[in-house]
């Protein structure tokens, strides 16, 4: 049985950029999860309309 697991988890959010505004987008996180409890977030990155896959860091979430 492993202890340390690699989980992936997509959702949709609400981000907003500065030239497109509100934009809505699948958010896929890749965290490092022991015994079922999840310790930190590895990578975290977003799928464009056009399919391209960008680094979270470029888009701000929305408030």
């Amino acid at each position: 049985m492993k202890l340390i697991r690699i989980k992936r988890n997509t959702r949709n959010e609400k981000r907003y950029n500065s030239k497109m505004g509100i934009l809505y987008t699948r958010v896929t996180y890749i965290k490092e999860v022991v015994f079922g409890i999840p310790i930190r977030t590895l990578h975290k990155y977003r799928e464009t309309y056009y399919g391209e896959i960008k680094d979270c860091s470029e888009c701000n979430l929305a408030r």
